[in-house]
């Protein structure tokens, strides 16, 4: 591997896209900050192959980026990365456009025997025997210049992340599972994944399944604003409106001003500034029809005769991942065969390679398709004539 590459400007910039062309696949990564805004501040891309590393500063290029994301945004390179959402979320909001095909080594561990969303750090330690430094964790990317022990924390993240995309191909196609997460990386490509409608903010919010529906209306109604109001002004939510002062306005449905200010919590200059707003929104959603929270299926009792039925399930699970080396857990766990039983809709088992694996074979014989026979020493699922 040679030095490190540090590209801040536009020359520099052309030839790495050109270098980055000529390549099949590339480990990507991304430093950001976000403490201090709504839209993710993009401070560092950082990319690499098993033969060169790259550390292009957008700080410093900032308008000049559009060849670098054309070359990102290639449909004929893999882009490696290491829990993707966030990194993809940066192309998406600076382009509009997702950077298909990816390939996510966090998804990939778990059917080579790795717990379920490991770490970098871990998948580094697993492969390579390396454990990686902490000592810039807190760095603020955004700050010029960055020393040579910075650019060297950041660019292990693709130095590493290459080596194991090799290493992760080479045990795939030995076990014949190359093809098994091909559903879940198109998955990652789904907009509405980085693209939510600030009508539905309110469904992040903790603490609104103790709520009435009329009061359930209102956290959607000031959801949204504050939604809206933090894109506007590019500041964190919270800074705007913090989520138990929606809590508490969506109980005490305040509708003057000096109600909100006796909000605890609540200073008076956001009083002075979206009180009567924030009132005239609270009005309105008083007249709306009340909404209902979707309730998990898989929370009502059980019947002893679908704990029995789960208690078959996970028998089978267990074959089927002994079947194939994996952690019976990897592959289904209590609460995904619950949910298959009682609310399939999203099940995790009927999409992807679980479904290959063993979610065909689960539906098949809750529907009554096929049968279970078995003696002291074997169990057999056997098809229905």
């Amino acid at each position: 591997m040679s030095e490190i590459q540090f590209v801040d400007s536009a020359a520099a910039l052309q030839v790495l896209c050109q270098k980055m062309r000529q390549e099949p696949w590339l480990a990507l990564d991304t430093e950001f900050l976000r403490e201090k805004t709504y839209y993710p501040k993009f401070c560092l891309l950082q990319v690499a192959t098993l033969e060169w590393v790259a550390c292009v500063d957008p700080i410093a290029l900032e308008g000049q980026l559009d060849e670098l994301f054309a070359v990102i945004n290639d449909p004929n390179i893999v882009k490696v990365l290491h829990s993707c959402r966030q990194d993809v979320e940066i192309f998406y909001q600076l382009t509009g456009k997702l950077p298909a095909p990816v390939y996510d080594t966090q998804l990939v561990a778990p059917i080579l025997g790795y717990q379920e969303n490991p770490g970098y750090a871990m998948l580094v330690s697993g492969f390579l025997n390396i454990n990686l430094s902490k000592l810039h964790t807190r760095t603020d990317w955004s700050q010029r210049p960055l020393s040579a022990e910075q650019l060297q924390y950041a660019a292990d993240d693709v130095i590493y992340l290459a080596q194991i995309y090799q290493m992760m191909q080479e045990k795939l196609i030995a076990l014949g599972r190359e093809d098994w997460l091909k559903e879940d990386f198109e998955q990652l490509m789904n907009p509405d994944l980085y693209d939510i409608p600030p009508a539905d903010a309110w469904l992040k919010i903790r603490g609104k399944n103790k709520l009435t529906g009329k009061q359930l209306v209102i956290v959607q109604v000031l959801a949204e604003w504050r939604e809206e109001a933090a894109k506007k002004s590019d500041k964190p939510k919270n800074w705007i409106l913090r989520d138990e002062h929606i809590l508490d306005m969506a109980k005490l449905q305040p509708t003057d001003i000096r109600a909100i200010a006796k909000i605890r919590g609540i200073n008076d200059g956001f009083v002075r500034r979206s009180g009567q707003q924030l009132c005239e929104l609270i009005k309105k959603a008083q007249d709306m029809p009340g909404l209902k929270l979707k309730t998990k299926a898989n929370n009502a009792k059980r019947t002893p005769q679908q704990e029995a039925i789960l208690d078959i399930l996970t028998g089978i699970v267990r074959l089927r991942a002994d079947e194939n080396s994996l952690n019976p857990v990897m592959l289904a766990t209590r609460k995904d065969l619950e949910q298959l039983l009682l609310d399939a809709e999203n099940c995790a088992l009927l999409h992807g390679w679980r479904y290959s694996m063993v979610g065909q074979e689960l539906e098949a014989l809750l529907l009554g398709k096929l049968s279970l026979s078995m003696d002291k020493q074997h169990l057999s699922i056997n098809t229905l004539a």
